[in-house]
Parts: structure tokens; sequence; C-alpha cells
């Protein structure tokens, strides 16, 4: 029989969740309050599904969504999301067929880029996907650590921490999200339903427990950075407390902000581990630790994946450390983005055209994203044979533009 891919009608919607939980092996009961509370925040002209007969054997969702690029610019983008194939159906091509129709639309409106968090590594890259950030988690013996266990979380640089409520955080956190964006690459947009569901309103996949929260204020009394964590409850044989504190949302965008949060979080009493989440890779939790060995690494992975659909906007997007000229070659089996194009960068901005030159480096679109936002070294992806210089030099000469002092971050997963 023919499975036909389709968009997802209003009735057909219990149905499609039904069809997600199956995919991603969580009980295939859907509540009539679930489908109602994420019916009204779905775009059923971007919801696919594939239908076997009167069966829906495989999702597909996408929405739109800004992501910071280097120097503070943004780039449209869409968002792909809830992909799932129910097992009876695998190696049928119908992840192809669905992101075929998701690609051409988004294509046709304009979008910039498409983005999506990966479950598994080796699936999207077929698709001219490449990983732009990456994320590590650190799990903190706080009694290693080397803090001063006199002190009390208190700021020393005049600031304060003072501890608040879900409430207080939907008010303040989009700014300092916000104003995470300007300083980092690879942030996406938070818009108000992502909002209430970290501090817990409206329908939770899981049974919700109320966090901590904590505000960093500078001392002119600007918040710069917040934090939302948990805390379980475990003593040892000495009845010794050895709690965990596990970060759920950190966002500062001053390393003052960073600094004084984790210090605060090290701080707590009864607190032996903090698990920090998903951080960039480059965050500074272990050096701001006197001994930075009691910051274990427990995860080093991709995180943000992203596929270029418009070469020129996505590289004219962004800010490039020194001035230079690069004529790239971008390889597109899809036939959605390639091309050979001349970029004229400087701190400024740039100038991307399309030209006729030969061309310095040539490579698959995939690895334009990877480069695009700065998190990875032409000369490393040469090596790999990732990328191919056509002219002595042209990878050393496209790091000293692409790389970023800061690594790209991706703080939320859609």
């Amino acid at each position: 029989m023919t499975v036909d891919v389709r968009t997802v009608a209003e009735s057909e919607f219990p149905d499609w969740q039904r069809a997600l939980r199956t995919g991603f092996l969580r009980p295939p009961v859907v509540s009539d309050a679930e489908v109602a509370d994420r019916l009204a925040h779905a775009d059923l002209g971007r919801t696919l599904g594939a239908f076997d007969r009167d069966r829906i054997v495989a999702t597909f969702r996408s929405f739109r969504q800004e992501v910071s690029t280097v120097g503070g610019g943004s780039l449209t983008a869409d968002a792909i999301t809830q992909v799932t194939v129910s097992p009876t159906h695998r190696r049928r091509g119908l992840l192809s067929r669905m992101m075929s129709v998701d690609l051409a639309a988004a294509k046709e409106r304009g979008d910039a880029i498409a983005t999506l968090i990966a479950a598994e590594y080796p699936i999207y890259g077929r698709y001219g996907f490449g990983p732009a950030s990456w994320a590590a988690e650190w799990s903190v013996d706080v009694r290693r650590a080397g803090l001063d266990p006199r002190r009390s979380g208190s700021p020393e640089d005049g600031g304060r921490i003072d501890l608040t409520d879900g409430e207080e955080i939907r008010k303040v956190g989009p700014e300092v999200h916000r104003r995470l964006a300007a300083v980092r690459a690879g942030v996406t947009d938070r818009d108000v339903r992502g909002w209430e569901l970290g501090t817990g309103l409206g329908h939770q996949s899981e049974p919700w427990r109320e966090p901590y929260y904590a505000m960093y204020r500078a001392e002119s009394g600007e918040v710069e950075g917040y934090v939302s964590y948990s805390a379980d409850d475990k003593w040892d044989d000495a009845k010794q407390p050895v709690n965990t504190a596990t970060v759920r949302d950190l966002i500062a965008f001053t390393p003052a902000a960073e600094r004084a949060l984790w210090h605060y979080l090290c701080s707590i009493d009864w607190i032996a581990t903090v698990r920090s989440g998903y951080r960039a890779p480059d965050d500074p939790l272990p050096l701001l630790l006197p001994d930075p060995r009691a910051a274990r690494t427990l995860t080093y992975v991709d995180m943000l994946w992203v596929r270029v659909l418009d070469v020129v906007r996505v590289l004219e997007s962004r800010t490039y450390p020194v001035e230079g000229s690069l004529v790239l070659d971008v390889r597109d089996a899809d036939g959605l983005a390639g091309g050979r194009f001349r970029l004229d960068a400087s701190p400024a901005g740039a100038s991307c055209v399309r030209t006729s030159q030969s061309a310095d480096l040539a490579f698959d679109v995939a690895e334009s994203a990877t480069l695009a936002f700065g998190d990875e070294s032409a000369v490393r992806l040469a090596r790999l044979g990732r990328v191919e210089e056509a002219t002595a030099g042209a990878a050393a000469r496209a790091d000293l533009l692409f790389r970023t002092p800061l690594r790209p971050f991706s703080p939320d997963i859609f």
C-alpha cells in the first residue's frame, strides 16, 4: 500500500500525538487536555504525518525560530522537531520524504536556515545538516573544589544574589536571554510558551516539581543572570548530607553574573555535588574553582544542527574578526543552497555574492553551517577530508575569518 505524506487535519491531531509518543517509546496514550494544549500551539500547516491507510506511522513538525549569529545578528530558521517513524515503517524513506517537503517549503518562505536537535548523530548529515554548536555537562564535587566554606555565596563585586520565583523569572528572563544572544552565536529564541513551560505553567510532559530560582543583580540593580535548580535529599551512613543540586536553566550575559551564580550554587549548605546541566563547552565553570579537577566532565555532545538554505544571508549575517576574502564552493546535492560565492569580510560586516572565480575552498553544505557559526577549524576539516583546499593556505585564512572567541551555545532543546 502507498504511504501518503501530507499535513495533518485538526481531527487527526490526537492520532498524530499517539504516533509521536509511540515513536519516542512513551506510553501511546494522550489525554484530551494534552491534545487541546498542544493543538493550541501547533501550526497544522507545518505539521506533517505519514499515513498508511488511516494510521499515522510517522510524524514531523516545524515552527518559526530566530537564531543568533556571531556579532549579535540573527537568522530566521525553520526549526524542525517531533520527528518519528513508527517501528513498523522504518527504512522506507518516510523521513526523507517529510524532510524534502519541509525544506522546500522553508526555502520558498525565505528561511535562511533549518535547525534541529538530533537524537542520533548519523541521521541528518545526509540532508545537509551539520553540528553548529556543542554542549558539555560537569559534575562538581563541592568539597573538593577548594572554595572557602565560610563564604555565604554573596558576590564580592558589589552585586547580589536574590532568591525569587517563576513569576519573576518570566518577567526578567526574556531580556537576560536576549542579552545572551547578543554575545553568543547559536542561541535560539524562547517564546512566551517556552518561558511558561520552563516555569511550571501549561501542560507538562513530566510531573512538575517546583525548582528554586535565584537572580544575580549587578551593583546598578540590573539583572544580568539567573538560575533555576532542583535539589535531592540524600544522607550518607554517617548522617552527613550528600545532596545534589541540578541546574535546570542558567542564563547569564556577563562574566560577573556567571561567576556569582556558580559560586552561589557551590556554597549552598548540604549540597555536596552540583550538576551543571548542558553548558557551552568553553563555560568558565571549571576554572572558577580553585581546584578545576573538582569539575568532572559528564557529557560532551553535539547540540544545535543547522542546514543552510541561503549561503549569502548566512555569511552576511555575522561579523568577522579580521578583514579578508575567500571564494567558497558550496556543494549541495539537493540543490537548495549550492554555488560558488565570494566572501569579503571585516569586523564591520561582510559582502557575499555569487561568482565565477576559482574557488579557494570547497565543501559540502553541511560544513558551511559548522564554519559559519564559528565552532570548527577549517584546517581540521581539511585534515579530515571534509574541506578541499584549492588555494594553498586557504584553510588557515578561513580559520582567521570564521573562528570566534566564544563558542556557540544553544541552551534550549526543542
